[in-house]
């Protein structure tokens, strides 16, 4: 049961990371620090995807899986609702060059925005 709820935990973290990953440049429009933590996230998402990669989270997530047993079990809520968003069914090469376009895409328009604000208003940029 631990391994599972850890498994479950993993696969949440996972989520979150790829949502950042793909949005956290957001936060830079908020807070002037946030670019020191995303940038370093969206390299590695955009590293990961190109190069065709297993991020180490899905190696401890399965992992853990594999230590609760879960071959013989029924699925939880988060492997229904979840799973398929990170591990879509039929996820090629193509697909995950176009993920890493659509990440960069996000992230220059987000910076994009951020300089142009920067610029308008450089007395503060908190």
């Amino acid at each position: 049961m631990l391994f599972r709820l850890a498994a479950d935990a993993v696969l949440l973290l996972h989520l979150a990371f790829i949502l950042f990953a793909v949005l956290g440049g957001a936060l830079a429009l908020r807070w002037r620090w946030a670019p020191l933590v995303h940038l370093p996230a969206a390299s590695w998402g955009l590293f990961v995807e190109i190069t065709g990669r297993i991020c180490p989270l899905t190696y401890l997530e399965n992992t853990l899986r594999i230590k609760a047993g879960l071959s013989g079990y029924a699925e939880s809520f988060i492997e229904h609702y979840l799973l398929a968003i990170i591990y879509p069914a039929g996820l090629t090469r193509e697909i995950q060059f176009a993920l890493a376009g659509v990440v960069i895409a996000v992230n220059i328009a987000i910076y994009g925005r951020l300089l142009v604000r920067k610029r308008a208003s450089p007395e503060k940029h908190t």
